[in-house]
This record gives structure tokens, sequence and C-alpha cells, in this order.
């Protein structure tokens, strides 16, 4: 965090008022069954974006960040894209849908830093629009309702606002999302969002994504989660995230179904005519991958980790045979880590199409696996590798600096 403030004080030449933080995440089980309405098991992980801001009274907004040479700046009552900086646009997204729910935000300076691997599968995106949802709410309190902004909550004498409810999570994950389908242009489903908001430490995030319950599954036990980047970075805007959503939506229409979590196999087994062939291996994977999730909880739930690594190979082998979001690189982390003995089982995390692979590893052979992956992956690939352990942390929250 203190890299934050400092950027903040670099460049604007004072400290800032309010930082806010948002963990990225990883997902456990439950590959694109978000937007299906389906169930999702996830963490949020001590890799974050901060954002430190202040007020400014001219209506305009000044963004830098960390990782980006040239600072953003433009109007808050003229927010458009800008193809040199689209970075921003998570951040311009979320302005845009707070203002259509009518929560006041006037100009403001903002320092941005992340300590998420850039397209790792982490999302780094969400973390970033949760914490521009965070940070607005400081500088100019609201509450969100289904209805859009109601009565802003009050500062406590020492400065800092009431926890977020569950229910305002919610909405602050729904405006998070409209950012990112509305205004970035990728079709997602609420799980990034989710779990950034709702994250506990020591517990993994289950997530019905048709009812928007969400509990707390507890993963305490002598294992570690450890992510492996493959170097080959993932970019959802090119298109291949939302086209993976049409052959799904289009699998429920031509099933009569509202969404692919009202299909279970035996069904879409006797209606697979009924379906492109490209639609049919979309659904089967989203209707089995929403089973791995209803027993990989039960099994995390039971304490059996080895029941549950299994879960995430046979998670992993779907994506990479039906739904076809893995890549090579992946593939050869899940197979380099099946090999290892403390590995209890992998799979890639995110949306696919390169990013990261999760792995679940009995903690006394953290270190041997750590060093057996790094030297078998760069012998392959040239690649560099560096697995790291990633710890289940609380949720996005916002630190008070006055």
């Amino acid at each position: 965090m203190l890299e934050v403030q400092q950027l903040f004080r670099k460049h604007f030449g004072h400290p800032p008022t309010y930082t806010v933080q948002a963990p990225g995440r990883v997902e456990l089980l439950g590959n694109h069954t978000d937007y299906n309405q389906g169930l999702v098991l996830a963490l949020a992980v001590d890799r974050h974006v901060f954002m430190s801001v202040s007020s400014r009274t001219d209506g305009r907004v000044e963004m830098v960040s960390s990782a980006f040479p040239a600072p953003e700046i433009f109007s808050v009552l003229e927010v458009k894209k800008n193809p040199d900086a689209p970075w921003a646009d998570y951040v311009k997204g979320v302005l845009v849908e707070l203002r259509k729910r009518n929560a006041r935000c006037s100009g403001f300076n903002a320092a941005i830093h992340g300590t998420i691997p850039p397209g790792a599968g982490l999302s780094s995106s969400a973390a970033l629009e949760v914490a521009t949802a965070l940070a607005v709410r400081e500088l100019h309190p609201y509450a969100l309702t289904t209805g859009g902004a109601s009565v802003p909550p009050k500062r406590s004498r020492n400065g800092s606002l009431p926890p977020l409810a569950n229910a305002e999570k919610l909405e602050i994950a729904k405006t998070c999302l409209s950012a990112e389908s509305g205004f970035v242009g990728v079709n997602c489903g609420l799980l990034d969002q989710i779990s950034s908001l709702f994250g506990k430490a020591f517990h993994a995030v289950e997530i019905d994504c048709q009812s928007l319950v969400v509990e707390h599954v507890p993963m305490i036990g002598e294992i570690a989660v450890m992510v492996c980047h493959s170097g080959v970075n993932h970019s959802l805007v090119g298109g291949e995230y939302n086209e993976l959503r049409r052959h799904c939506e289009a699998a429920a229409r031509s099933l009569g179904a509202k969404s692919l979590r009202s299909v279970d196999a035996p069904f879409l087994a006797a209606n697979k005519k009924k379906l492109s062939e490209r639609e049919h291996q979309c659904a089967y994977h989203v209707v089995g991958e929403i089973q791995r999730v209803v027993h990989g909880a039960r099994a995390l739930r039971d304490g059996d980790f080895e029941q549950f690594g299994q879960f995430m190979f046979q998670s992993h082998e779907s994506s990479r045979d039906f739904f076809r979001n893995s890549c090579t690189e992946l593939d050869l982390l899940v197979g380099l880590a099946r090999a290892h003995p403390g590995c209890l089982g992998a799979r890639l995390t995110g949306g696919g199409f390169g990013g990261a692979t999760i792995n679940l590893v009995r903690r006394d052979q953290v270190e041997s696996f750590r060093r057996a992956m790094a030297t078998c992956y760069e012998d392959r690939t040239k690649r560099k590798l560096e697995p790291m352990v990633c710890q289940a942390i609380d949720g996005a929250g916002a630190v008070c600096l006055r």
C-alpha cells in the first residue's frame, strides 16, 4: 500500500485522502459457469489493486498508474474510451455505471498500483473496478440498492464509513459487471467482482450465480494454493470469451432452457441432436463443471483435499477437450503438476486462452513443487516460471488516512 501512496504524492505533490484495496481472485472450480447461472468456488487472494485518491473541484479525473507511463485525464461529464489508455476503461466504465445509478461523482485525482500479475487470469480488471467503486464511495459516500443510490451513509467520528452489507456488496458487484460488459466490452459473469468483495480469510467463496447467494466454505488444512503463470498473457477483449458465451446461450435456447444451470447431463445427452457440435461441447463442459462444484464444495467441507484435487484435474480436462479455452502452455503446466507427488490437483483458472494454472499442493511439498515446476517448464518452453503461493484473504476495503 505504501507504493501507491508514494506514487500519488510524487505525481500530485500532496498526500492522498483515502486509499482502497481490492484483491484479485483465483477460481478453484467453476470455469465459465457464472454467466450460465451456475455455481462456482473461488478465493480472494493476497494480490491486490490499490488506489489512492483525493477530490478536485474542476470536474476532471486525473489518473496515474505504476504500470503505464502516461497519465489519463478526462471530464466526468464526458467519459470516452482512449485507445492509447485501455487500462483506464475499467475505471471509466464504473464511473459511467455509478452515474446511471445516481451516485454522485465529481472530479478526483487517483494513483493506481497493483501486485496482481497482468494477464495471469487473476482478474486484475475486476479488482480495479471494485477499487474504483470503493474509492468513489470514500470521496462521495453512496449507498446502492436495486433501485439505485439511496441515502448516503454517515461517517463515524474517526472519518470511516460503515462496512458494506452483503446486499450492497452485490449491487456494487453488479455495477462493476455492467462496466465491464457495457463499457469495456467483455460479456462476463459476476464471479470476479463477487470474489473480490466477498473474500474471507482461510475460506473459499461459494457463489450461486442464479440466486446470488454467497457462502463461505472452510479451506483449512496442510495444503497450499499455488499459482503458475504460463507467461502467455490473455486478453478477453479480443472476442474469444464472448464467443464462448454465445455458444452457451445458443445451446440453452435450443434446449428450451433459460440457462445451462437448469440442464442436467441425461437431458443434454437425450437432446444432443438439437445442438451444433460446438454448442454441445460447450454445454457438456458447463453442465459437468456445475456438478463438479457441487461435489467439490462437499469435499472441502469434509476436508477431503485429495478428492477435491481430482475434481480440479477433471475440470482442466473438460476445459481442454470440450470448452477448448486452454492452450499448450497451460496443458503443459497441468501435466507437470500432475507428475509431482506433492500436487493434489491442478487446472487452468480464469477465462483461459493463456494466463495461469491453480495448483493444490501439500504444504510440506511447496518448495519441492516450486523448484520442479520452474525447472521443467523452463526446460520445455524457455520461459521463466515463478510459482506463487496465494493466501485466501478478506475482501476489498478502504483505509481512511485522515
